[in-house]
């Protein structure tokens, strides 16, 4: 039976080689069932769990966060413009150079400015002497008042003898007339002297209260006018900032009042005005966190926070509002300003107009 064996794989035509076989190796089996026996748990619990989580995630934080790339920065700009009129015959500064509060822009002409003070001082001198001699007239008017009583007093006598004497038929009816003339006129000439004295102690304001006469009051408002006047030739800035559209300034040019001639940037208090959609106020507070991203910078990022929410729409401001009571009428998501104040001094300068994506975080609701 022992060579039966060979015998018959000789006969089959097979090697013996061939009819070996190669058997694992010991490591290499008991290594597939540990990689599955731990692989197995992991997929089963470990990507439900993930898929969980992230869930979770976009649920509770879904709505958190606003955002617009409809925001700009802003900043406070002062229209300077003269007080007076005049040619321009000095101008500073150029264009955007930064200033500081006091400092002179540009100069108008005060040669015709001086010239109206100097006027000015001689209407005051004149109303001072035209009050003095109204205080003489005063003067004057008080002794005339004197001695018409006086005369009166001499009159009066003189009428008193002369009716004593027409009783003893020792005097003529033409006397006692003459008498009682006499007292008549100068009873008028002691009322026509009160009625003088009186209208000189009101032109000069003895009467009426005032600290000084009314004409010299007159005089020194129309004087400080004056001063103001020529003060104001000199334009200087109100505030710290920067300096903008000097281009209308030129030396020669007649500048009228009133009439803007160059900005002032305060460039020291910028924020973003960010236009919100209506329908992202529903949880936004003033007191907000938000972070703000520059088209201009790149990778740099300004935190802020909302200052205020605004109070119309941005159709209610425009100079034509919108007409909807007509029947094509579509409704149009409105957009509404709100105000971010920037915190700290950002890295890099604030231009009016810059672009900005605004993005408030609305999780303290």
């Amino acid at each position: 039976m022992a060579d039966a064996d060979p015998s018959r794989g000789a006969a089959a035509g097979e090697p013996a080689a061939d009819r070996m076989t190669i058997e694992p190796t010991g490591s290499a089996t008991s290594s597939s069932p540990r990689h599955r026996g731990w692989l197995r748990p992991v997929l089963m619990f470990g990507v439900p769990l993930l898929i969980a989580a992230v869930g979770a995630f976009f649920y509770f934080t879904s709505g958190r966060y606003i955002a617009t790339d409809n925001a700009y920065v802003r900043q406070d700009m002062i229209s300077v413009s003269p007080d007076v009129s005049g040619r321009i015959v000095a101008v500073n500064v150029r264009e955007n150079q930064r200033v500081k509060a006091g400092d002179v822009l540009f100069r108008i002409d005060p040669e015709p400015y001086r010239i109206a003070l100097a006027q000015a001082d001689a209407d005051l001198a004149t109303a001072r002497v035209s009050v003095a001699t109204m205080a003489t007239d005063t003067g004057s008017a008080a002794a005339d008042i004197q001695s018409a009583r006086a005369e009166l007093t001499l009159a009066e006598a003189t009428y008193r003898r002369q009716a004593e004497l027409m009783k003893r038929g020792f005097t003529t009816t033409a006397s006692l007339d003459a008498a009682t003339q006499a007292v008549e006129a100068a009873r008028a000439k002691i009322a026509t002297g009160e009625a003088a004295a009186a209208r000189a102690r009101q032109q000069i304001g003895s009467g009426g209260g005032a600290s000084q006469p009314a004409a010299i009051q007159v005089a020194l408002a129309k004087r400080a006018q004056a001063a103001m006047n020529l003060e104001r030739t000199v334009v200087r800035a109100r505030t710290d900032g920067v300096v903008s559209q000097t281009n209308r300034l030129q030396v020669g040019n007649i500048t009228p009042s009133g009439v803007p001639a160059l900005s002032l940037v305060v460039s020291d208090r910028p924020w973003v005005e960010a236009n919100f959609k209506e329908t992202d106020l529903n949880h936004m507070r003033v007191g907000q966190a938000a972070e703000m991203e520059f088209d201009a910078y790149p990778g740099i990022k300004v935190h802020g926070r909302v200052e205020s929410i605004g109070a119309g729409t941005g159709s209610e401001f425009s100079v034509l509002p919108a007409q909807n009571a007509n029947g094509n009428w579509v409704k149009v998501t409105q957009r509404v300003p709100v105000r971010i104040a920037i915190d700290g001094a950002p890295p890099r300068a604030m231009i009016a107009g810059l672009s900005t994506d605004v993005t408030i975080d609305t999780w303290a609701r």
